[in-house]
């Protein structure tokens, strides 16, 4: 179930004097099982792009085909467009609200219409797929628990819906180092678990770099470049030109001279002892 995007356009107050064009003539697409990382600094058009993706805003002009169904349509429902797009906002951890685990995971399935067996079903599955022990925590209140597992906590509630597309916005913004692994190891657990597309926008550059199959970079609402990782990040002086840095692994490889795309720890490793001779 591919995304095609197609020309997307937004105008915020459009015909007023606080006009603002915030996406223009945007068009990619993400095939069935991908991850795609969306990278860009502020201001860029990422988060606006998102909630076009999740059917929060409708463009002035485009289109979005989720499989067959084009959600920019008058009279597509957001229920129809929940049951394929989730989507996990920054320091989603801000929007637990309820008295325990099992509750806060069940409200979003609860708004589908699911018998009660299959709603429980889905919160011990996605409970257990975010790393948590579902007997330890279902009855802990969320505000209880560590800032690790609150995001865990609130992924799940997205991923009980069983959505076919996952939207991850700054996932792993303000965790500690640990924190900030387990986050990425557990986004990698879920897509290796549902085989479910995977839309991931970051600041982390090392992350896109070494979760993402695609990577789009974003600026002043335009799509300006689209490709694989390492297509992407072989191009350091036009990253650099619209404020954004290369993989830290990336950046001390070409300073230490070595000429290939270095992406990971593990090539690093590799390049730089094939070029100490060692």
């Amino acid at each position: 179930m591919p995304i095609k995007v197609s020309k997307l356009t937004h105008i915020y107050d459009e015909g007023m004097p606080t006009e603002q064009v915030a996406l223009e003539d945007v068009s990619f697409t993400v095939e069935d099982g991908e991850i795609l990382g969306i990278i860009g600094h502020t201001g860029s058009g990422k988060s606006t792009l998102l909630q076009h993706l999740d059917g929060l805003l409708k463009p002035n002009s485009g289109s979005i085909l989720i499989g067959d169904v084009d959600i920019t349509k008058p009279g597509v429902s957001l229920v129809d467009i929940r049951k394929r797009v989730g989507l996990v906002f920054q320091y989603p951890e801000y929007q637990l609200f309820e008295e325990t685990v099992e509750k806060d995971v069940a409200y979003g399935p609860g708004n589908l219409g699911l018998s009660q067996e299959e709603i429980s079903e889905r919160v011990r599955e996605a409970i257990t797929l975010v790393g948590l022990d579902f007997d330890t925590v279902k009855d802990r209140s969320p505000f209880e628990l560590s800032g690790g597992q609150k995001r865990a906590v609130a992924i799940a509630g997205v991923i009980a819906m069983r959505p076919q597309v996952l939207i991850l916005d700054e996932p792993t913004a303000g965790l500690d180092p640990k924190t900030h692994d387990d986050i990425l190891n557990m986004i990698r657990t879920i897509h290796q678990r549902t085989g479910n597309m995977i839309i991931l926008v970051s600041h982390n550059m090392g992350d896109i770099a070494e979760i993402a199959d695609k990577v789009l970079v974003m600026d002043t609402g335009k799509a300006i470049a689209y490709g694989t990782p390492i297509e992407i990040f072989s191009k350091g002086e036009k990253l650099r030109e619209v404020g954004l840095d290369l993989p830290p692994v990336t950046e001390f490889c070409r300073k230490l001279g070595i000429p290939e795309t270095v992406l990971t720890v593990d090539q690093a490793v590799q390049k730089i002892k094939e070029f100490i001779g060692a």
